[in-house]
């Protein structure tokens, strides 16, 4: 069977299943344990005889074999048993559950990852299948999953800038189904960039290290790697079900790439004061930042910047407020523009995300000696917004409407960059000198202020404006959660 054909029987196949009840993201999970079952039995047998630690009983043979209710008993109980297995068996049927009610219909399932041999088929066609189905459960808005996937073509963009190395390593501390990860796999491995043994074990290996709490989210995405030839099948998982704000591990990587959770608050409060009272049982210490804050995003940046080696990179996805709110934020982005420097913005237009009302953007930024200097020069600022419409399903984002920001980035030697109409330089001294040391900025003329022949189509204009109102009444809720603490 071809790859089109393949791709066709698994999408037919879940639209029979959506009838009775079962969204994207049930069967992505159900995907998931199958065919991690089939393909630990096909490296079970010849050539590769590896022992996958499946107990006997529990394995693809035994599950295969039944049908009806007998199925549905022993997928329950082989759910329930490789849940407690080690490494990445574990990891993968952590708290499983079976979501499929009709015994005919898993029983069909099984039958057709059983009809294909999945070991010996090529990884982009195992992965792009998966890839697939994760961007539809994405676009189905009933499962939320839309906050754990970032769009591909801005991750490509992203990576396209940073340009990982080989033999260095990559962290994502919110890595949701490993869209960081695959963008810079696929960057290392591209056409013409041969690696030799050592640097593709340890690409497969060693390179990647996340953090994933969520644990279906997190199972996708340890899915979604194996898929790509990331990581072993009786090796230890690479995405931790950890919170990565709890504490500093002490490791230390060579990239960052990621987009933390959207959302201002979170459940628990950073404090880095040594002796002050714990007066809320999820307040939690870390030495490490610079300030204490309860917003989420201005945490994990401080976060990326504990775990980011010397010389380290990372581009994060941040929201607007990071650029401009003031007490700890204004206190973080001094910081940040003094211990690192800071010398990218691209500043994203709206409705490219699953979650609607974000404005966002990118801040590239690299780590530097804590010496006392200030490792700021100056911020590049790219303008993707203004003038800019796009809609998650008439006008998407591609990477062709990046290309001009990657070439204005210039990957090859950022320290030779020259000023466009959407991409200017802003001086440290000037920064800081701004109220409360804000980094949203604007200076391109919004056309449709003036002319209403240039005002987006009535699909776009709509979207556009829920984006405005959810994202005011997100404001609004901040300040009366504010007003009750």
């Amino acid at each position: 069977m071809n790859t089109s054909s393949l791709v066709q029987k698994v999408w037919n196949f879940c639209h029979t299943l959506r009838d009775d009840g079962v969204g994207y993201g049930d069967y992505l999970e159900q995907l998931t344990y199958l065919l991690f079952l089939k393909m630990a039995h096909e490296y079970a047998q010849e050539p590769y005889n590896r022992d996958t630690h499946i107990p006997a009983g529990y394995d693809w043979a035994a599950l295969r074999s039944k049908t009806g209710e007998p199925l549905e008993a022993h997928y329950l109980a082989t759910l329930h048993t490789l849940g407690n297995g080690p490494g990445m068996l574990g990891a993968i049927f952590f708290k499983a559950q079976n979501k499929i009610q009709d015994p005919a219909k898993l029983s069909r399932l099984v039958q057709m990852i059983d009809a294909e041999s999945w070991v010996g088929m090529d990884a982009d066609t195992k992965g792009d299948l998966y890839e697939g189905l994760l961007q539809k459960n994405a676009e189905d808005t009933k499962s939320g999953a839309g906050q754990y996937f970032t769009p591909r073509a801005l991750i490509q963009a992203m990576v396209e800038c940073v340009r990982p190395e080989p033999m260095k390593t990559i962290a994502d501390p919110a890595c949701g189904t490993g869209g960081f990860f695959l963008g810079a796999y696929n960057w290392l491995t591209r056409p013409g960039n041969n690696l030799d043994k050592k640097q593709k074990e340890f690409l497969r290996h060693k390179a990647f290290q996340g953090n994933e709490i969520v644990p279906n989210t997190r199972r996708m995405c340890l899915m979604n790697l194996f898929l790509h030839n990331i990581g072993e099948l009786d090796g230890e998982p690479a995405v931790e079900r950890a919170d990565a704000l709890i504490a500093d591990s002490g490791k230390r990587f060579d990239y960052v790439l990621a987009n933390p959770p959207f959302g201002k608050k979170s459940s628990m409060t950073i404090t880095n004061e040594e002796g002050e009272e714990d007066k809320n049982a999820l307040t939690y210490e870390r030495q490490d930042f610079w300030e204490t804050t309860s917003n989420k995003q201005l945490n994990f940046l401080q976060h990326i910047v504990t775990i980011l080696k010397q010389d380290g990179k990372a581009a994060v996805v941040l929201p607007d407020n990071v650029l401009f709110e003031g007490g700890a934020g204004e206190k973080i982005r001094k910081k940040l523009l003094e211990n690192c420097d800071v010398h990218t913005l691209l500043r994203l237009p709206t409705g490219i995300f699953y979650a609607q009302g974000v404005k966002a953007n990118v801040l590239f930024f690299d780590a530097k000696p804590k010496d006392g200097n200030v490792h700021t020069r100056g911020v590049w600022i790219y303008d993707l917004r203004t003038n800019k419409h796009f809609t998650l399903k008439t006008k998407t984002l591609k990477l062709d409407d990046l290309r001009d920001f990657i070439d204005c980035y210039n990957p090859e030697n950022r320290h030779e960059r020259k000023e466009t109409g959407r991409f200017k330089y802003f001086a440290y001294d000037e920064l800081v000198a701004r109220d409360k040391a804000s980094l949203d900025i604007f200076w391109l003329k919004d056309d449709s202020l003036d002319n209403l022949d240039d005002l987006p189509p009535p699909d776009v204009l709509q979207q556009e404006i829920i984006e405005h109102l959810e994202a005011a009444l997100a404001a609004f809720r901040d300040v009366a959660a504010g007003l009750q603490r």
